[in-house]
């Protein structure tokens, strides 16, 4: 699935926050967006999920414009957000979360791969999905999820529920996959298994859309980058060329 974002202008309260981003997403592509802590990230990945309005500007998920569109709306043509801070359901078990999050299409068969065409209650067709995850697979994916399957989601370390964030996710079938830092206080360990994972997910034809200030990560995922500066996209192109430019790094990355 492709995602294409025109000119977004979106704002919190009075304060305007975003003044025209620019990002194209081709399908089965994984895109990085980096820069400082407020830079914009975040709000960039919420209004695309429809979570604050935009101001102005467009956001096209396969064509389809999405601008106005309530958050179960997008997710329903295929829109997947892996959240900051987790937001796992602390009283369920591993495989609870994930059953919750559980949503199959409409005229699916069984297996996952060739599904139908699936449609909206509207009778509107849904996008094509790359693939359909089943709970199994997804335990497979990530091994560590299977070791502590009836396990509370409250019991499990930081990691663990970063990782049950990402399969509650993967299991609504999304087509587009936004990530909102995913190692965001994760140990160095950790980080490098589920840099592994991801690229497992990468390889399915998942459209990736990755907002990190993890550069070892970005650099192993996405094949391009946008480095996004209060509000503003300041330059856009291939992870190594981006990182290896000394003004980018000192201006936008704080590095």
């Amino acid at each position: 699935m492709r995602l294409s974002v025109e000119g977004l202008r979106a704002k919190y309260g009075a304060s305007e926050v975003l003044f025209g981003v620019d990002m194209d997403v081709r399908d089965g592509e994984t895109v990085a967006l980096i820069g400082r802590n407020g830079a914009g990230k975040t709000t960039t990945l919420h209004s695309v999920m429809g979570m604050m309005g935009a101001r102005s500007g467009s956001i096209a998920v396969d064509g389809r414009e999405t601008v106005g569109l309530s958050p179960h709306r997008i997710a329903r043509l295929g829109v997947g957000l892996v959240a900051q801070g987790r937001r796992v359901f602390g009283e369920l078990t591993v495989e609870e979360n994930l059953r919750a999050g559980m949503r199959k299409r409409p005229g699916s068969r069984a297996g996952g791969l060739g599904a139908s065409r699936a449609r909206m209650p509207s009778g509107e067709a849904l996008p094509d999905r790359p693939h359909e995850w089943t709970l199994e697979e997804l335990l497979d994916v990530f091994p560590m999820l299977e070791r502590v399957r009836r396990s509370k989601g409250a019991w499990l370390s930081g990691g663990e529920q970063q990782v049950l964030a990402i399969a509650r996710a993967l299991i609504s079938n999304p087509g587009i996959l936004l990530l909102d830092e995913p190692t965001e206080g994760l140990a160095p360990r950790v980080v490098e298994t589920l840099t592994e994972q991801l690229l497992r997910i990468k390889q399915a034809g998942l459209t990736m859309v990755l907002a990190e200030q993890h550069l070892g990560i970005v650099g192993a995922l996405a094949s391009r980058a946008y480095v996004i500066d209060r509000g503003v996209v300041c330059a856009e192109g291939e992870p190594g060329t981006l990182l290896g430019d000394p003004k980018i790094r000192h201006a936008y990355l704080s590095l």
